[in-house]
């Protein structure tokens, strides 16, 4: 982008930035943003408009119109979202890493481990009673049968997490 065309749009940009913000539902720096951004992909692609003023208010009408249909669109949060705490981006990733590791090797346990194991990891929080009953197992038996499933997951993992972590 030539630095006379930029020096000579800017003030006519901000005024028609200006004038259409408020009626998009946005800020006029956005807009300005956007039509800059325009501006470059044009030059790139076909070289200057011919009647560079023309160009510049079409574009901040589209924008704005643009604007307000993605303002229509788009709903801010009822509430705000739920804060982890210090958890950021990346251990929310690592966490849920962690999850589908342990969901796979669940699948590989032998017998009825793997259906006993989802369900306890179930969200739903389920209780002995409701698991027993969803496996057609007696609820007393639960108890021995989740001890020997953990304990096949634990030989199932260990060799994964002494790679992982280098150490045993």
């Amino acid at each position: 982008m030539t630095p006379d065309l930029v020096t000579a749009l800017r003030p006519l940009l901000t005024a028609e930035a200006s004038a259409e913000a408020y009626a998009a539902g946005t800020d006029a720096g956005d807009l300005e943003q956007a039509v800059w951004l325009r501006l470059l992909e044009r030059l790139d692609a076909d070289g200057p408009p011919l009647d560079p003023q023309e160009w510049l208010r079409r574009a901040v009408r589209s924008e704005a119109r643009r604007a307000r249909r993605t303002s229509r669109l788009e709903r801010p949060y009822a509430v705000e979202p739920v804060d982890d705490g210090d958890r950021g981006p990346e251990q929310l990733a690592l966490a849920a890493a962690r999850g589908r590791a342990l969901r796979a090797a669940v699948r590989r346990l032998p017998g009825r481990c793997p259906r006993l194991m989802e369900a306890l990891l179930s969200p739903e929080d389920l209780t002995y009673r409701e698991i027993a009953g969803e496996l057609g197992i007696s609820q007393g038996s639960l108890g021995p049968e989740r001890s020997r499933c953990l304990g096949c997951l634990r030989r199932l993992l260990a060799p994964e997490v002494a790679a992982r972590w280098g150490g045993g």
